[in-house]
């Protein structure tokens, strides 16, 4: 029986990657990951050899990954499987990866690390004990407030990813159909010019909308509860 590895890697930082992710990433017998250079380069830094079957799995070519890594697996071999941040199929690929290799009836074993929702989260200084990641949400703005329609009364928080140059219209549009609430908008996290700004959802989008700003951004959203609404 052959075991996949699902393997997260940092969000920023190359010191927060585990002693057991460079192990397990230097003892397989194939990796499959979003991009090849990064990867490579994230364990050159580390001092670890990479593998000699090294290949690429992302979005547009996931469900040839998909197979094979099935192919090894069904040989028996161990396979890594990582993104280029964070843990392969959260709003990454490797969703389609893993359920190849459980159709196979092989092993899967995650090795777990940095989760820039998970940080954004405590960050943001909103209530940790029951909350909702969207992940990515719509690019057009009648979709998206859809998608946050559905959330409306739910008293979780949420949390969701979002490019830069489209923050502005994401806080506008939770304003618009959610109310008032307090929340956060998380950039750069664990990197050089990490920075979490807190507020109401007014204020921020008044913030964003007139400043460009650059990175990876994590938005995180009161939910429905008096306390952190207005």
């Amino acid at each position: 029986m052959g075991v996949l590895y699902v393997i997260a890697t940092p969000v920023g930082n190359t010191e927060d990657i585990s002693r057991r992710a460079l192990r397990v990433m230097g003892q397989v017998d194939a990796l499959a990951c979003e991009d090849t250079r990064r990867t490579k380069r994230l364990l050159s830094r580390c001092g670890v050899e990479a593998p000699s079957a090294v290949f690429s799995c992302f979005e547009h070519n996931e469900a040839a990954a998909a197979a094979k890594v099935r192919g090894l697996l069904d040989r028996d071999k161990q396979v890594g499987l990582c993104s280029n941040a964070g843990h392969p199929g959260i709003s990454d690929p490797g969703y389609r990866v893993i359920a190849a290799a459980l159709a196979g009836e092989h092993e899967v074993v995650v090795v777990p690390g940095p989760s820039a929702a998970l940080i954004a989260l405590l960050a943001s200084g909103l209530p940790t004990s029951s909350f909702t990641f969207k992940g990515f949400g719509p690019k057009k703005g009648a979709r998206r407030r859809s998608w946050l329609e559905d959330e409306r009364n739910a008293p979780h928080t949420l949390v969701i990813y979002e490019s830069a140059h489209r923050v502005a219209a994401l806080l506008r549009d939770a304003r618009a159909v959610l109310g008032d609430r307090r929340a956060a908008v998380c950039r750069e996290m664990t990197k050089m010019y990490e920075e979490t700004s807190r507020g109401w959802l007014s204020e921020l989008a008044e913030t964003y909308g007139a400043t460009r700003i650059k990175g990876e951004i994590t938005v995180v959203i009161a939910g429905n509860n008096p306390k952190f609404s207005r």
